[in-house]
């Protein structure tokens, strides 16, 4: 029996938590690492989970998902750094954390794997991108696809291209939830009620993503489709060029690419 520590039992912790358990995983084969007394009896209750603590979860763990802010994660490898043992897998969910911090600050030959998840895991709808590290092989890279697969996709990436996973996963669903409030604010203001605009859009961008997924068709393609001569459409699409929307997607993208940079720098 294999056993998973997730330590950091905020919102992407429960996630984690609640697609394992959802995927079938048993729950005494699942450990949550947790100090807040309060926290760790809420989730002991709605799981049926054991919470322990930080040091706990990862002494008894074979897998151990890190999964805290990036600026906290120099505190916790301190912390459970001792209890950490060869043949051991790290799974660090943290934005920025390169797999070599994670190595340097863990005993030597540790595996460690790094995730870039993104939100939409909450609804089992996840794109996460894993990177290996040093010691890692593809049996731990099928180990981590197997904790994110339980909350969506996993796409395995060489670690030099995470910056740029952050900038289109990691942060995309802002981006969307963005055109979507745009949206909705264009629908008010063109004289719906707001709860009709929401409807409208919501399901709009919700069928357009599944026709992306399930068709494979390239989305020019798709766009050309619904884009008449002269139509409405295309009076629409000409003021978004206008405006240069296409430019500011993918200035806001280098942006975050250049902040996920910094924050794996500052580590």
């Amino acid at each position: 029996m294999s056993t998973t520590a997730i330590i950091g039992a905020g919102v992407m912790g429960e996630t984690l938590l609640s697609g394992l358990v959802r995927a079938g995983r048993p729950v005494d084969e699942l450990l949550v690492g947790e100090k807040r007394a309060d926290r760790a009896h809420e989730l002991q209750e709605r799981y049926g989970v054991s919470v322990v603590s930080n040091l706990d979860a990862t002494a008894r763990a074979d897998t151990v998902a890190l999964v805290v802010k990036p600026q906290d994660m120099g505190a916790l490898l301190d912390e459970i750094g001792p209890a950490v043992r060869p043949g051991q897998l790290v799974v660090s969910l943290a934005a920025g954390i390169t797999t070599g911090f994670l190595e340097s600050r863990l005993p030597d030959g540790v595996p460690v794997v790094r995730v870039m998840p993104n939100t939409p895991a909450l609804v089992d709808e996840g794109m996460a991108a894993i990177a290996p590290g040093t010691h890692c092989d593809d049996e731990h890279l099928s180990v981590a696809e197997g904790l994110l697969g339980s909350t969506g996709r996993v796409l395995r990436v060489p670690e030099r291209q995470m910056d740029a996973v952050t900038a289109i996963s990691g942060t995309g669903p802002a981006y969307v939830f963005f055109v979507v409030e745009s949206m909705i604010e264009a629908g008010v203001h063109l004289g719906l009620p707001r709860a009709t605009a929401t409807d409208l859009v919501v399901q709009t961008v919700v069928g357009s993503g599944k026709m992306l997924r399930e068709t494979g068709t390239h989305p020019t393609v798709l766009r050309e489709q619904v884009t008449s001569p002269a139509g409405t459409t295309a009076a629409a699409l000409r003021e978004l060029e206008v405006h240069k929307v296409r430019a500011a997607f993918l200035a806001a993208m280098e942006a975050a690419r250049d902040r996920s940079r910094e924050l794996a720098e500052g580590s």
